[in-house]
């Protein structure tokens, strides 16, 4: 049986810190669609994944640095959080230049939990309604996007979602955007 998903190359931002749970769930629900993950990072070699940003939970090998991959390879984007990880991936001059590709292109990208920081620092957040980890909804307001308390906010092509907590909903609606 076909998958929804097949045929789909999606990138998966993610470096050192990321919530390994915000990783694996929707990583596993597009690859059982049929989608091809890459995992892009900062550098070569594995990343650190954690769980509650205090226990450091297993490591992933990277398939891209993210300087080295073409946004126009991938037909989505998805950005797990992790406090760590948000904050070391907003900062970074490629990844600003690879989330905001995707965005206007108009390709799908699904952002769950402190993620979308790197939406703010992109210059993608400004007049889209949004949601993230409470702690991040003061900067998206900052950004000029209107924030929502839902387990997930679709606005155009982007997917984002509040915590661990609303991950199943998060991942079936990044496979709905994913399959167009």
């Amino acid at each position: 049986m076909a998958g929804r998903l097949d045929g789909k190359r999606i990138a998966i931002l993610a470096t050192d810190g990321v919530e390994q749970v915000e990783l694996t769930t929707p990583r596993d629900a597009v690859v059982a669609e049929g989608a091809m993950v890459h995992l892009v990072s900062l550098s070569d070699g594995k990343i650190q994944a954690m769980n509650s940003d205090i226990e450091p939970a297993d490591t992933f090998p990277v398939d891209r640095v993210v300087g080295q991959a073409p946004p126009d390879e991938y037909d989505g984007l998805l950005m797990p959080g992790g406090t760590v990880n948000g904050d070391k991936l907003r900062v970074d001059e490629d990844v600003r230049y690879f989330v905001k590709a995707f965005v206007d292109s108009g390709k799908p990208v699904g952002a769950i939990c402190h993620a979308p920081w790197a939406l703010i620092d992109a210059g993608v957040a400004q007049g889209r309604t949004l949601t993230a980890y409470p702690s991040v909804w003061t900067d998206l307001r900052n950004a000029g996007a209107t924030v929502v308390d839902e387990e997930v906010s679709v606005d155009g092509n982007l997917v984002t979602s509040r915590s661990p907590d609303d991950l199943p909903a998060f991942s079936a609606a990044v496979v709905d955007a994913f399959a167009g």
